[in-house]
């Protein structure tokens, strides 16, 4: 939808850390889209972020959300266990979905929604933001149209210690509430598990969208002093061979990026 189109009206569901950081202001400053509606089961959590974002309506319930006639496309912004069930709901109900990665917890309930999606000709995207930066996007361009065959990709993830430290002095403090719904098990309290859902997902989709499909990986894993690392060795679908590091959280700058080496020229 362009920029001269007519505004989409958007609802997003969860109003907890990440959607008070990027998604409901994001949603009103967009040229293109109102957001519309709010939802969240905690009261005194909509209550404090309808004042700051102005939403049109307030639900409490997802299901009362989406019989909304007025909407059509919800963000979730919830736990990562409850991305999957809640657009299946979504995707039911006819709205378009934004949701935060990871997309889900299995391989399983991704396939299964995918289907659901394809049979609907609804759009379903994944909050995977880095496709969007320009620097990436302007290397997409030139994969396509300037650098021939490629050879080898290799790409990192480098989380900090002092990153929080860093955002939290220019995100917004983050208002939570005690009544906020949570799964049954603490996500971080396996962190091999969550760095590689929430932070592994970035570093796979970026490789996915420049070079293509993996078609298989190798991976080694390491733990040390509170600290997660993993070498994956992958081969795309085209031959190109590559390599992704990922390391959780290193005694240094935050560091993410990539190269890309092929037939006509590189690209970092």
């Amino acid at each position: 939808m362009g920029t001269e189109s007519r505004k989409l009206n958007v609802g997003v569901l969860g109003c907890g850390p990440i959607a008070q950081m990027a998604h409901l202001e994001v949603a009103r400053k967009a040229s293109n889209t109102r957001l519309h509606a709010i939802c969240d089961v905690s009261t005194d959590l909509t209550d404090r972020i309808s004042v700051i974002h102005q939403p049109d309506v307030i639900y409490h319930d997802f299901d009362r959300m989406l019989s909304d006639s007025n909407l059509e496309a919800v963000i979730i912004a919830t736990s990562d266990e409850f991305h999957v069930p809640l657009c299946m709901k979504a995707i039911e109900a006819g709205k378009h979905v934004l949701v935060e990665k990871p997309l889900g917890v299995t391989v399983e309930e991704c396939l299964e929604l995918q289907h659901r999606v394809r049979e609907t000709g609804l759009v379903l995207q994944v909050g995977h933001n880095r496709r969007f930066d320009p620097g990436v996007t302007h290397a997409r361009k030139f994969i396509d149209q300037e650098m021939g065959q490629i050879l080898a990709m290799k790409a990192w993830y480098y989380d900090s210690t002092e990153r929080y430290t860093m955002t939290d002095n220019v995100l917004p403090v983050v208002i939570r509430s005690e009544s906020s719904r949570q799964p049954p098990v603490d996500p971080k309290s396996n962190k091999q598990r969550y760095f590689m859902l929430a932070h592994g997902s970035h570093l796979v989709d970026l490789a996915r969208f420049l070079v293509g499909n993996i078609l298989r990986v190798r991976a080694r894993h390491l733990q040390r002093f509170e600290s997660y690392s993993w070498f994956i060795d992958t081969e795309f679908e085209d031959g190109t061979l590559g390599h992704l590091d990922l390391i959780i959280p290193i005694r240094g700058d935050y560091e993410e990026g990539f190269r890309i080496f092929g037939e006509n020229g590189s690209v970092h």
